[in-house]
């Protein structure tokens, strides 16, 4: 199946509207559906994308007000790529991080690129296992990969800005 028709099955199998961006030939899928729609596409006989092979958290800068989440799926059996695109806004209403249900409890290897994404770009993966920064230190300040990201004078009195 091609991306529009699997975009077509998605939404036949669990009726979750899903959107076909020919562009970049992918799918627009709501946020709170992504653990539904990946589980599916997972388990599926039909489908079985058995393998995430990458997460990635884009900011698409304060006029923009939003984060893009894109999810490469490749079916190893049917050799296929597929790829799922999610908007966040960049804060929730109370100011906090965005949030999107994990899907590291369908492949272990989002368990990375989850804590990847809220380490530098700030999103907040709920559901995840161990939720922690990867790269930076735990009581680093801010997500460097922000537009909007102010880097701080000094670390710990080490100059970190030149």
């Amino acid at each position: 199946m091609d991306s529009k028709a699997l975009g077509d099955w998605i939404q036949s199998q669990i009726g979750v509207e899903v959107t076909y961006e020919e562009s970049a030939d992918r799918l627009l899928v709501p946020a709170t559906e992504i653990a539904r729609v990946c589980d599916l596409l997972y388990r599926s006989p039909s489908t079985y994308f058995d393998s995430l092979s990458c997460l990635t958290a884009i900011d698409k800068g304060p006029e923009n007000g939003h984060l893009d989440i894109i999810y490469t799926l490749y079916s190893i059996p049917f050799h296929q790529t597929l790829h799922l695109r999610v908007e966040l806004p960049r804060l929730q209403e109370n100011g906090a991080l965005p949030e999107i249900p994990t899907v590291s409890t369908i492949w272990q290897t989002a368990n990375w690129h989850e804590r990847e994404a809220f380490d530098l770009i700030g999103v907040h993966f709920a559901g995840h296992p161990d939720l922690t920064r990867i790269l930076l230190p735990t009581d680093w300040v801010g997500h460097p990969l922000r537009k909007d990201y102010v880097e701080p004078e000094k670390y710990h009195g080490i100059q970190v800005k030149f």
